[in-house]
């Protein structure tokens, strides 16, 4: 019972702290208004502070709000946020959309900066979270950023900055997070730049960041690899419901790279890039001693290969650099992603640097426009663990002699096509007949408890509550299956729906006819058995209704606290 309680405590502590929990981290809920008694700045046509500059930025304290407002003709402004908010009090920038949503645009092009505002780095963002000489050098802390488009910092764009009129370095980003603890972005259009979204790790001082429903697109320079849609690293980093597009034409970028020691990519869109998702290892020894940095999380994802688009590899999960002792070297667990490559030629799912990395891939829909032989699991090195997953018929291990090693444990599913709803529509849900449905295994501790696909991706930006239709669907989308229902003679014994007459699909635990209501214990509305919301307790509380309470306790507070 201790280990429970710890569990569920760190699972709703409030951010990461200076040693991180082994858990997810939590944000802070985000407030609609801001709080009482504290400062609000309007920003626009018609408010007290017209333009950006006009902002005192170097002043803003914790519970401050600056208010953006739209207007036709983007801000040409640039600022820096070297500030400090609190648990309670974050300070927080936010674009107010026009009539038709349109958000406010901050653009870098022609940019200007307040005079008052003194910091490095000025050729490195159009918004500067980080160190500066005015005000006084911090560690950023408790800022959110929302609602608004932010782009064109890259050449040839220029700024007038404290040396004057200067060109953008071809790294720089919409947003540059040089540091920061618990930053928190939120329905953001970053794009028309080197870099979409930089956070750096400060020596392991930059944590608990969050990137939430933005879209990263349009990013990069033409013929370079190094700058990408998204490039970032710091300890205990979340990803979740953000659409990452294209990149620029030409560019040659990644679409998410990444050195965090604990990464969390849950429930997002990525189309192209030369690999969806570079995950390698860290430029900061305080994260290579982090216990998040052998663990890395991905899970309801969407990975969209476009034919003739940069490497034929999909995810690479280690390191690119000459010290492989620093190399991830632990576990990528990877599950309920659904992957589709329109590659004619070969697709090679995972790229694992050395011998001491290993993928989990658990429960993934895995399809590719070429034949089955063009889908090879890995590059021959490491080690590959594979159940539960929906994938192309005639997949190989490898197109190569491999060095490590596929374990499969024979639950996956071969099959030429998983019917998608509507491939071409770009709609990768599986309908009623797909042969897919019901092939997932179930979900191994911790994963089960804390990392378990609670939601799922809705085109675009959005999240929603991932139906939980036992057993579960391979992929990042579950498909509900209506069945005739009636009702229990008395309360359901665990509160599962039943299934069918006679058949305890779902749980077992019930000699009863099936509910009529699959949303509630006791079966007292119609809303039919097909699914309901909850996962399946895991094997250590899976021992009669005590300990089914015990883990929906759990659950749903682990559930709220990230949701938040």
């Amino acid at each position: 019972m201790s280990l429970l309680l710890l569990a569920w405590l760190s699972s709703c502590a409030d951010g990461p702290t200076t040693q991180p929990a082994l858990v997810a981290p939590t944000p802070t809920r985000s407030r609609s208004l801001p709080p009482p008694n504290f400062r609000t700045y309007e920003v626009g046509p018609g408010q007290s502070f017209p333009n950006l500059g006009d902002v005192p930025w170097e002043s803003l304290e914790p519970g401050d709000w600056v208010n953006i407002h739209y207007r036709p003709e983007p801000y040409r402004e640039k600022i820096v946020l070297c500030v400090q908010g609190t648990v309670g009090a974050p300070i927080v920038i936010r674009g107010i959309p026009g009539p038709n949503g349109e958000l406010p645009v901050i653009s870098g092009e022609d940019a200007t900066t307040r005079p008052q505002l003194d910091f490095w780095g000025e050729d490195l963002g159009v918004i500067k979270i980080g160190g500066a000489s005015y005000p006084a050098d911090l560690v950023p802390e408790r800022i959110e950023l929302r609602d608004l488009e932010i782009r064109s910092a890259r050449p040839p764009y220029s700024f007038t900055g404290s040396a004057g009129q200067r060109t953008y370095a071809s790294n720089a980003a919409a947003v540059y997070i040089e540091k920061g603890r618990n930053i928190r972005l939120t329905r953001l259009r970053l794009h028309d730049s080197g870099i979409g979204l930089f956070i750096g790790s400060f020596q392991g001082e930059t944590y608990g960041n969050f990137v939430e429903q933005c879209a990263l697109f349009d990013n990069g320079i033409e013929g370079s690899t190094d700058e990408h849609n998204s490039y970032t690293s710091g300890r205990n980093l979340y990803f979740l419901a953000n659409w990452f597009g294209p990149l620029r034409a030409g560019a040659l970028g990644s679409n998410l790279k990444d050195r965090s020691g604990g990464l969390w990519v849950e429930y997002n869109w990525f189309e192209g890039g030369n690999r969806q998702l570079d995950l390698v290892e860290t430029d900061s020894s305080a994260i290579v001693s982090d216990p998040h940095y052998r663990q890395t999380y991905v899970y309801g994802n969407v990975l969209i290969e476009p034919d003739g688009d940069g490497n034929t590899s999909i995810v690479h999960y280690g390191g690119d650099g000459e010290d492989p002792d620093i190399f991830r070297k632990g576990k990528l667990y990877f599950y309920h992603n659904t992957v589709v490559s329109e590659r004619a030629g070969n697709t090679t799912l995972l790229k694992l640097s050395t011998a001491d990395e290993t993928a989990v891939v658990l429960n993934n829909v895995l399809h590719v426009a070429g034949s089955g032989s063009s889908l090879a699991v890995f590059d021959g090195v490491g080690t590959v663990e594979l159940g539960g997953n929906c994938v192309k018929a005639g997949f190989v291990p490898c197109h190569c002699e491999p060095s490590g090693v596929v374990h499969d444990d024979g639950s996956s599913i071969a099959l030429e096509d998983p019917a998608f709803v509507d491939p071409s529509g770009d709609d990768f849900r599986l309908p009623v007949n797909s042969p897919c449905l019901d092939h997932a295994v179930e979900l191994p501790f911790p994963l089960d408890l804390y990392y378990f696909p609670w939601d799922q991706y809705q085109p675009h930006q959005q999240l929603v509550e991932r139906p939980y239709d036992p057993p579960m669907d391979p992929g990042a989308f579950e498909t509900c299956k209506e069945e005739p229902c009636v009702r229990d003679a008395g309360p359901d014994i665990d509160g599962i729906c039943d299934g069918t007459t006679g058949t305890d699909r779902f749980d077992g635990a019930d000699a009863l006819a099936p509910d009529l209501d699959s949303e509630t214990p006791t079966g007292d509305a119609p809303q039919g058995c097909s699914c309901r919301a909850g996962p399946p307790a895991p094997g250590p509380l899976s021992s009669g209704p005590v300990g089914f309470l015990l883990y929906l306790l759990v659950a749903a507070a682990i559930h709220r606290a990230r949701r938040r």
